[in-house]
């Protein structure tokens, strides 16, 4: 049976410049005929990750980590080896399951791994010690393979199974060299777009030379930098059968996803240009509703945008705007079975609708308990 569970926010950001483009202007798009800010979903989904981690959300064991620096993480784990041996060793053993490290010892692409995957690596390498032969001298890719025994490459793959890394569960991962060990998101994160038209703005900005002389007058340095203001419509998607799934049917540690999830999406805020705009805004609307049928993203409801106005806000608009159009959309698409859940500060989320909540926290908690419904019921009673 599907089970989607769908969160929808409304976040209003100061001034700002959170996710930037190749000229350094902040990320835009057309949307219903006109220009809108936007911030990618990569963008949200690294907030999103970042704020599980600082935030300590889950166990250090159930987090991933994206690098390219996996030989270092593996020197560092080998403690009590020596550093320059453990290098090659590493190189050899990571050759021979076919992941190539370039003469810098960084692998060729960013890799997304479980920190329980480097562990268990690491374990395995230092379990195989001796059995992987290496050279001082410069040797070939295909002589660092050679160095390890025919079998530990399968053992190497067979151990990246995700680590029950709740991010790489998530967002899922490609390895180009190791196809068999790729693993499809459970969560699919769109684009935020503002609900209204929105204009670029230019901070022209000068700095001082606290150290210049008398006759130096003026500024040290001038510059300009392009920022807006919006309102935006995020939405996020778990298909909640497909993240229990990935994290190997182990359904306490999908429940405690769901619930790190919820916390993430409502804190994680974007860092680019922080230092120079604080814009640490907090969303003014986030609902969570259980799909059965199919998931539904609401941007629709902002085709044609929110347009100010003196005696309420745009964000107040947005989630009045999101309400109506969620009700259209639910008579005709819709299941009977679907629940919504809302943390609402500017009171025009309808009452009726849902069961609402007055704290963050209440709310994540509420979201396990509607998931534990479904992936804990038996198997029957969901089909």
């Amino acid at each position: 049976m599907s089970l989607f569970l769908e969160f929808h926010l409304i976040q209003n950001f100061a001034p700002s410049n959170l996710n930037r483009d190749d000229t350094g202007a902040p990320k835009d798009a057309l949307f219903g005929g006109q220009r809108r800010a936007r911030v990618s979903s990569q963008c949200f989904k690294r907030a999103v990750r970042l704020a599980s981690h600082e935030l300590e959300l889950l166990p250090a064991v159930n987090r991933g980590v994206r690098t390219k620096k996996l030989k270092d993480l593996l020197v560092s784990k080998l403690v009590g080896r020596p550093a320059d041996e453990a290098a090659a060793k590493i190189e050899s053993v990571l050759a021979s399951a076919g992941l190539k490290l370039k003469d810098d010892g960084k692998t060729e692409y960013l890799l997304f791994l479980g920190e329980g995957e480097v562990s268990a690596l690491a374990a395995l390498i230092d379990q195989h010690w001796d059995d992987v032969v290496v050279s001082t001298e410069k040797k070939s890719k295909k002589d660092a393979k050679a160095g390890a025994p025919a079998d530990l490459g399968k053992k190497v793959k067979a151990l990246m199974d995700g680590g029950k890394a709740v991010d790489v569960a998530l967002f899922g991962r490609m390895l180009a060299d190791l196809p068999q060990v790729n693993q499809d998101a459970a969560c699919q994160v769109a684009h935020a777009i503002s609900t209204h038209r929105v204009e670029r703005e230019f901070d022209y900005f000068t700095a001082v030379d606290d150290k210049g002389d008398e006759d130096e007058t003026g500024a040290g340095m001038i510059g300009q930098v392009e920022f807006n203001s919006a309102t935006f419509y995020r939405y996020a998607v778990l298909d909640l059968n497909k993240l229990l799934g990935n994290l190997q049917e182990d359904r306490e540690l999908a429940l405690s996803a769901v619930q790190a999830f919820a916390l993430a999406m409502a804190r994680a805020v974007p860092s680019g240009k922080q230092n120079s705009f604080a814009a640490h805004n907090p969303p003014e609307f986030l609902g969570v509703c259980l799909r059965h049928a199919a998931p539904m993203n609401l941007a629709n409801a902002f085709e044609k945008p929110v347009a100010p106005r003196r005696d309420t806000s745009l964000s107040a608009q947005s989630i009045e705007a999101l309400a109506n159009y969620e009700g259209k959309l639910a008579a005709v698409y819709g299941d009977a079975r679907d629940q919504w859940l809302t943390l609402d500060l500017s009171g025009h989320w309808p009452q009726a609708r849902g069961q609402a909540h007055a704290t963050l926290q209440d709310l994540a908690t509420a979201v396990q308990a509607l998931a534990a419904q479904v992936l804990l019921a038996p198997v029957a009673s969901q089909a």
